[in-house]
């Protein structure tokens, strides 16, 4: 594509620089949140929508949809839209019957660089029954079940990506970036400014609230963070987040990947959730006033079970191989990974898998950007109210907040009754399947799926030939 203007002498054609331009079209902040039970063919009057994006998410995370015309979504709102569900990441033959996706019309956002577009999430049935194995499902199960008890699970979380050239080559974008320690970089951060820019603003425009943006510790990194949410909500938002960031840094003539570790000697992409449980309307994970505990007696409890089973879910939390590079890879440019390898936790300290960074709530720096949107706070909450209702301690694998975990060496006395996390995606796997416990928090048809899936991942990855095994085996 080229730009002209104008000369004395000629006409001067210029390539556009996409990484200068805005493809922000229309605000939406003021239109009111959309019902539950809305028209959907009303809202697309009203809003000028003119197709709908009918959407829901498999067990590995991939988006699916369905473009919907607004003349055809009174029938596709009532209907649903069909999908065969064998040809996606769920458990299921080609002889299924069709997945029915049933918009959710509260989940509407309307896409500001695309006006006349807007996405819905979905509830899958088949055959009239709840899809079990829906991550979406799943969450809404576990909120059902917290529900029950008189609970609330809010979360807020951090995701990162890197903004990579769009060739094919896993290259950064931008060649300027090359600090050895380049988070919070204010020069990289300009030299992104158009898209990050648009990107906050498509979210904004859909009621996000985001509240900061930065340069993180990977060349080519960054990270957004916006309020926290009601669980669901949470996770319907960073499905949307996920596809607009992607969409956009396209526009703008990147790639944006949320790959653990795709480059050895940087920091990997994590999705870091901060959590909090809520009870009319009082968040109980606060500390009570003159307590010398670091959170509420209830959060403790909460915390020790999340700690408890976190060897089991890291495989929902860590779904993919490159995601142990990450968890156990080596240190880095700048000086460390920022992600845990054991269970641990503490005060407002980030070489720890839990960080308690203020008496309300805790940080679980488990998680990367593979992980789920809905599985993620599904098993956080299914492990917490568990540990709830166990009553379990989390001292156990506490330190206090001077204690750095990255410099403490494997078999040191004081990793007696710390737990190492799994090496890869095969023992992650093995630990989640062993634990029948935890399965059956989940449901048994999502847990058998889910495992399936892994070990076939994890089959297909053992059977691939890397170019490190002809490096270091061609000449035996």
């Amino acid at each position: 594509e080229f730009c002209a203007h104008s000369s004395t002498r000629m006409l001067i054609f210029e390539p556009i620089d996409h990484g200068m331009l805005s493809f922000f079209k229309k605000d939406f902040s003021k239109n009111a949140p959309v019902a539950e039970n809305a028209d959907l063919s009303a809202v697309a009057t009203e809003r000028g929508i003119e197709f709908f994006l009918i959407a829901f998410v498999d067990i590995k995370g991939v988006l699916r949809t369905k473009m919907v015309p607004a003349a055809a979504i009174a029938d596709i709102q009532k209907n649903g839209a069909g999908f065969a569900p064998a040809a996606t990441y769920l458990d299921y033959g080609p002889h299924a019957a069709d997945l029915i996706a049933m918009p959710d019309p509260s989940t509407l956002r309307q896409i500001p660089f695309q006006p006349e577009l807007a996405m819905v999430m979905s509830d899958c049935m088949i055959n009239g029954v709840k899809v079990s194995q829906s991550p979406r499902q799943v969450l809404k199960e576990q909120i059902a079940k917290a529900q029950a008890k008189g609970f609330v699970f809010k979360t807020g979380c951090e995701p990162e990506f890197f903004l990579l050239n769009l060739d094919g080559e896993t290259a950064i974008s931008d060649a300027k970036d090359r600090e050895s320690k380049p988070c919070y970089d204010a020069g990289a951060m300009m030299r992104r400014y158009a898209v990050l820019t648009d990107i906050v603003k498509s979210l904004n425009s859909n009621g996000f609230g985001v509240y900061q943006t930065d340069h993180e510790d990977a060349n080519g990194q960054f990270e957004i963070n916006w309020h926290y949410k009601d669980c669901l909500t949470m996770s319907d938002q960073l499905v949307f987040f996920k596809w607009t960031v992607k969409t956009l840094a396209e526009k703008h003539g990147f790639r944006a990947t949320f790959m653990p570790r795709p480059f050895a000697s940087l920091a990997g992409n994590g999705c870091h959730l901060h959590c909090s449980l809520w009870s009319g309307g009082t968040n109980v994970f606060k500390k009570e006033e003159g307590s010398k505990l670091m959170l509420s007696q209830i959060a403790l409890y909460f915390l020790g079970g999340v700690l408890k089973k976190s060897p089991s879910f890291c495989a929902i939390t860590n779904p993919s191989v490159n995601s142990y590079k990450r968890l156990n890879g080596a240190s880095t440019a700048s000086g460390s990974t920022w992600s845990p390898n054991r269970v641990s936790w503490s005060g407002n300290n980030r070489s720890h898998m839990v960080r308690i960074p203020e008496d309300d709530r805790f940080e679980l720096r488990l998680a990367d950007g593979a992980t789920n949107p809905y599985l993620l706070p599904a098993v956080v909450l299914a492990a917490g109210m568990w540990g709830l209702e166990k009553k379990i301690d989390p001292s156990y694998c506490g330190f206090s907040d001077d204690v750095n975990m990255y410099e403490i060496m494997d078999g040191a006395p004081e990793l007696k009754s710390v737990e190492e996390l799994p090496k890869n995606l095969l023992d992650a796997s093995r630990a989640f399947d062993a634990d029948a416990e935890l399965k059956g928090l989940l449901g048994s048809e999502f847990s058998g799926a889910f495992v399936k899936l892994q070990k076939s991942e994890w089959q297909a990855f053992s059977t691939t030939l890397t170019s490190w095994e002809l490096e270091n085996t061609l000449d035996c």
